[in-house]
Order: C-alpha cells, then structure tokens, then sequence
C-alpha cells in the first residue's frame, strides 16, 4: 500500500486489490460502504444515551449514567471517524 494519500477519484473507481468473487453473477454492481447510514445510526445513538444519561442521574441511577456516558462516547468517537473518512471521499 502506498504512502500517499488517496484521491477522491481513486475511491470513486475503486481501490486497488479489490476481489469480488461474485462479480458478474447476476450482473449485480460491487457493494458500498453505508457510511451516510453509520452516521445516522451514530448520531441515533449519541443523542439517545446523551437523553438517557440525563434521565438516569435524575432518578438516581448514576452507574446506568456512567454506561450510557461510555456508550455514548463510543458513538461520538465512531462518528468523528465516520465523517473523516466521508471528508476524505470515500463514497458511501
């Protein structure tokens, strides 16, 4: 793999070393990255564990807080990483 970065035009060819062994059976196209769709299942879920940490200290139940805190930090972290590789070009 080479070191430099690649082109939008480069992702929307496809990259190198690429194999789909189904290719041409039933003339179905290469699948894509769902990268649109990560992103709004990302958000889904920051915004429900964000609401859901806010409930859970407000009736008490600080460690529930605490797992949706980490949850939902899981999710921002997939979200920045998500958007990074939206910005780069990658189609999806």
């Amino acid at each position: 793999m080479s070191a430099r970065r690649r082109t939008r035009a480069e992702y929307e060819r496809g990259l190198p070393g690429y194999h789909d062994p189904t290719a041409g059976i039933g003339g179905s196209t290469p699948g894509l990255s769902a990268l649109t769709l990560r992103a709004v299942l990302a958000v889904f879920g920051l915004v429900v564990c964000a609401v859901g940490a806010v409930l859970a200290v407000r009736a008490g139940l600080g460690w529930f807080a605490v797992a949706l805190g980490v949850v939902g930090a899981v999710a921002l972290v997939d979200l920045v990483w998500i958007l990074y590789r939206k910005h780069r070009g990658e189609p999806g």
